[in-house]
């Protein structure tokens, strides 16, 4: 049974989402769940589910908590026993396989990072989201938002993670990865997708289909776009701010327009079905790549659904031996490189 570490003490709605998510996932999934935190607030929540004794449930006491307002470099050092901090070390020493947080984003990947490492051939971890598309089939954009500045080694590596996650959470045989740039020809764009381009050309093992524009983002011709962290932070905002706009205007239009009760029944079952394709809960968070060990990051405001799917996405990721994935194809591609 895989064990997931959750930070129970991260999130907007500590520790009841948590506790939640964790007490929905292990009843669903054949996982286990150490929540991370203080001892007697997870106690006092568990104790609102009968039967959680009877559940593949720990509590892991953590005597400190980083919150939003902290800054995550002096959280870090001066937090040491952080629920962050200690749930990172249980994946660090195998007792958990994967780490699940809805708390400080910087302060998540700077302790991931000091605490798991990293895998060999990586230089710097990269933030992986699934974005929505008309196909149906999500696209993996990576990174979205933990490195603003990349050389074009790094995206080059960006391209192997996120071809690795959607070949394991998607599904996809032979994902189709592609550079964001602002047009599909191989001379357009900037310095960066400039060098990036041939290097990416040298991934054999990929299906490179060239540079992608941001109107491909949700038509699904693409499933892995490639792009820094700036760049990408910068398409999840807007995507968010955009579906929650859409999801606010296509309410009051049906609102306003339908009187009958039974088209308005129809309209919204539709309005429902769209609200699940765009909805973030449905995809969990988003999976910090090229660590040594798994971490999977969460909205500061995620709800029990969230934290729940997030729970499964780590699972899934340990059961897909993603890491080994990664370092396997990164090492092919460095003695390609060397010879």
């Amino acid at each position: 049974m895989v064990t997931i570490a959750l930070d129970a003490m991260g999130g907007d709605h500590f520790p009841k989402a948590e506790v939640e998510g964790a007490f929905q996932a292990v009843k669903a999934f054949d996982v286990k769940v150490i929540l991370v935190g203080r001892e007697e607030a997870i106690r006092k929540e568990l104790d609102r589910h009968a039967g959680w004794q009877s559940l593949p449930l720990e509590i892991k006491h953590a005597s400190e908590q980083i919150t939003m307002e902290d800054s995550a470099g002096k959280a870090v050092r001066s937090k040491k026993d952080s629920s962050i901090r200690v749930a990172s070390r249980l994946v660090r020493e195998g007792a958990a396989q994967g780490l699940v947080s809805a708390g400080n984003t910087g302060a998540v990947m700077a302790t991931a990072k000091m605490v798991q490492g990293m895998l060999p051939g990586v230089d710097r971890p990269a933030l992986a989201s699934a974005f929505p598309t008309s196909s149906g089939k999500p696209a993996v954009m990576i990174d979205v938002g933990a490195n603003v500045d990349c050389t074009p080694k790094m995206l080059a590596q960006f391209a192997v993670m996120g071809n690795a996650y959607s070949r394991v959470i998607f599904r996809t045989p032979k994902p189709r990865v592609g550079l964001l740039s602002i047009g599909e020809e191989e001379h357009k764009g900037n310095a960066l997708t400039h060098e990036a381009y041939p290097l990416l050309k040298t991934l054999t093992h990929l299906n490179f289909i060239g540079n992608v524009e941001g109107r491909d983002v949700y038509t699904g011709i693409v499933d892995v776009i490639v792009c820094d962290g700036f760049v990408g932070n910068v398409a999840l905002k807007v995507s968010e701010g955009l579906a929650d706009v859409i999801r606010q205007l296509l309410k009051q239009s049906l609102e306003a327009s339908i009187t009958r009760q039974v088209g308005a029944y129809l309209a919204q079952g539709a309005f429902n079905e769209f609200k699940k394709r765009v909805d973030y809960s449905e995809y969990g968070g988003a999976p910090l790549l090229g660590l040594n060990g798994i971490c999977v990051i969460c909205h500061g405001r995620s709800t029990a659904k969230a934290i729940r799917n997030a729970i499964r996405i780590a699972k899934e990721f340990a059961e897909g031996k993603i890491n080994e994935r990664i370092a396997t194809e990164l090492d092919g591609w460095a003695s390609a490189q060397a010879g």
